[in-house]
């Protein structure tokens, strides 16, 4: 059996100067996980918050190409200096090693991999930081809910049907470990033709709105599907910088903002009563 989640402060042993820990998770590849983290890491620091992101997707650790991080993390008093982009603190496997090179890690490695990243990396004063995590419900969300109190998760999924049976199974792994589950982010959620406004639901409708009201949690943000977005994402500035007054970008300031509210009423409920 895992370790369960321990709810207390967010921050863990490891990272006692950050406030929020937030997860952003998917039951499977390929729903755009990647994308919502990094542009969720940006919407936060528009709130003019302290933002940290740490790529846990070992295996496919995306997080610098999309920020259009650079070089190789500094060293000081044999602490890590995580990389600056947007100016957001990184921390990625992938600027560690070569881009080409293929890490078969098993989940002590991962789990001690993730413990650097907490524990030696000089994060300094954060109010969140968000954790771009694997898909599917294996080594690295047990080994990363052990390691740290998480605030919470949230969870990317697409409206059609294949990607909504993985992350019922995410959601319910997440509930077993104790984690709270922030809420939904339906990706790819639906396309307007440029040329004429229309509105097509490419990947089917309601899924995301349906798993949120099958585990009580709220819709946190229906993210249309944009060439735009992808375009940023390869070229380093993601669409919140890039492309401020797009739907989009107004799609992930929305998320920061229902994720913000959601911690702070997780937070609220723990404070304890008086009389």
């Amino acid at each position: 059996m895992p370790e369960m989640h321990k709810p207390g402060s967010p921050g863990g042993e490891f990272i006692p100067e950050v406030k929020h820990t937030v997860a952003v998770s998917s039951g499977k590849g390929g729903v755009g996980k990647s994308t919502v983290a990094v542009n969720l890491a940006l919407a936060l620091k528009q709130r003019g918050h302290e933002v940290g992101l740490v790529d846990v997707d070992i295996y496919g650790p995306d997080v610098p190409l999309m920020m259009g991080a650079r070089g190789r993390p500094g060293m000081f008093e044999n602490r890590i200096i995580p990389v600056e982009a947007h100016g957001i603190k990184i921390m990625s496997i992938g600027l560690l090693v070569a881009e080409r090179e293929a890490l078969v890690w098993r989940g002590p490695m991962i789990h001690s991999a993730v413990q650097q990243f907490l524990r030696d990396v000089l994060w300094g004063p954060l109010d969140y930081l968000v954790f771009d995590m694997p898909p599917g419900t294996g080594d690295a969300q047990l080994s990363l809910s052990q390691v740290i109190p998480l605030g919470g998760v949230v969870m990317v999924t697409t409206p059609q049907d294949v990607a909504l049976l993985d992350v019922r199974k995410a959601l319910a792994m997440f509930r077993k470990l104790n984690v709270p589950i922030l809420g939904i982010v339906e990706n790819m959620s639906y396309f307007v033709a440029p040329d004429t406004g229309a509105r097509y639901a490419i990947f089917g409708e309601g899924g995301g709105e349906k798993v949120a009201g099958e585990f009580d949690v709220p819709l946190l943000a229906r993210i249309p599907l944009e060439m735009d977005t992808r375009k940023g994402g390869d070229e380093g500035v993601p669409i919140a910088v890039g492309q401020p007054d797009s739907a989009q970008a107004k799609a992930f300031r929305g998320l920061a903002e229902g994720v913000v509210e959601r911690l702070d009423s997780l937070s609220a409920l723990k404070l304890p009563t008086i009389g």
